[in-house]
């Protein structure tokens, strides 16, 4: 499995995009959706609201297990990924392409998102 290096992640399985014009896209880890196995509902924060990092914003509901979904920035949500509501399965088949889940207008970002090499190397252990 290969994390794209462009993008950071915290070890709440989320990765981050660099922003453009300081809004952020965030999803899960392909690490993370292959541990939930195959995705049948996601609950996304609504557009405006704002959110705090490390806190919870949503969940994710697998045939496995129901997990939350964790901010990895401060922000308000400008944009949820429509695609996904209607088809959690993207979550699963492309989770760093069309399974993206929403994105952030960062007003503050932890010092402690990981880098690609660094997350690979957390999620291994």
């Amino acid at each position: 499995m290969s994390n794209p290096k462009e993008l950071r992640y915290s070890k709440e399985h989320e990765w981050l995009s660099g922003a453009e014009d300081g809004v952020s896209t965030i999803g899960i880890t392909e690490h993370a959706a292959n541990a939930l196995g195959d995705v049948v509902f996601v609950q996304l924060p609504e557009v405006g609201a704002a959110l705090s990092a490390g806190e919870t914003c949503g969940e994710l509901e697998s045939t496995k297990s129901v997990s939350d979904l964790y901010s990895p920035v401060s922000g308000e949500v400008t944009e949820v990924n429509e695609d996904v509501v209607n088809d959690p399965s993207l979550v699963n088949s492309a989770p760093f392409e069309g399974g993206w889940l929403f994105k952030v207008r960062v007003t503050d970002e932890p010092g402690d998102l990981l880098s690609a090499d660094e997350y690979t190397a957390f999620s291994a252990g």
